[in-house]
């Protein structure tokens, strides 16, 4: 079995080395890039499995990387690093096509489970078609489009919808959500799920199409006509 590989994108060899050694310990090959151009041209070299990705970085801050990963088609998980824990800066890194956000200090516990959890998300081996009015989803090549028009869908965006596609018409609640999307739970405070909701409905509704993704006030949401 191949060990999943990692890119660890930062700046600071004490924290790349902490890194490099906590991830190969715990069974990933690891390789280092030490500002935001050099994370990009290791992701073209040897495309990894995750991407751990400071925000401040020499060269292309972490946002930009990301935001460019994702423009170029890149659809790993991305869990970026920062010691700025502000809202605006979770909700950027999250709007530029992140899959998680840890602040540091952190703990190398929370860190391997957050990337474990991440990993999960892979895709499927066996092709399945998933449908829902006209709203489908190839679970192999995770590949999404509502009627004519495909939707440019992140990882976290396509996992969201995919816990829908597979639950029609059944209310979820704000728990379940983030158990099977996150991995666990973000916590009563956080808003990263009504984010990515709101992402999922923007591209969902592009081009004039109805509103499926539904919220059922006080107890999560739910794919309905």
């Amino acid at each position: 079995m191949m060990l999943k590989h990692i890119l660890v994108v930062d700046d600071d060899p004490h924290i790349t080395e902490l890194l490099r050694r906590t991830l190969a310990h715990a069974g990933y090959t690891v390789t280092l890039a030490a500002d935001g151009p050099a994370g990009l041209h290791a992701v073209v070299d040897r495309p990894p499995d995750l991407i751990i990705l400071d925000v401040m970085l020499p060269g292309l801050d972490g946002f930009a990387v990301c935001q460019r990963l994702r423009e170029g088609g890149t659809t790993v998980p991305i869990l970026m690093l920062t010691a700025r824990d502000a809202v605006l800066d979770r909700v950027a890194g999250l709007r530029g096509g992140a899959d998680d956000y840890l602040v540091k200090p952190f703990a190398l516990d929370e860190l391997l489970a957050r990337i474990e959890a991440l990993l999960r998300r892979g895709p499927a081996e066996v092709q399945e078609i998933l449908r829902f009015g006209d709203v489908t989803l190839n679970t192999a090549t995770r590949e999404a489009q509502r009627g004519e028009h495909p939707l440019a869908l992140s990882s976290t965006e396509y996992s969201l919808l995919e816990v829908f596609m597979r639950r029609p018409r059944q209310v979820l609640t704000r728990e379940i959500l983030m158990e099977r999307v996150w991995g666990y739970d973000f916590g009563g405070a956080s808003n990263v799920l009504d984010v990515y909701i709101g992402y999922v409905r923007t591209k969902l509704e592009a081009h004039g199409a109805p509103r499926v993704l539904q919220t059922v006030r006080g107890v999560g949401y739910v794919l309905r006509d």
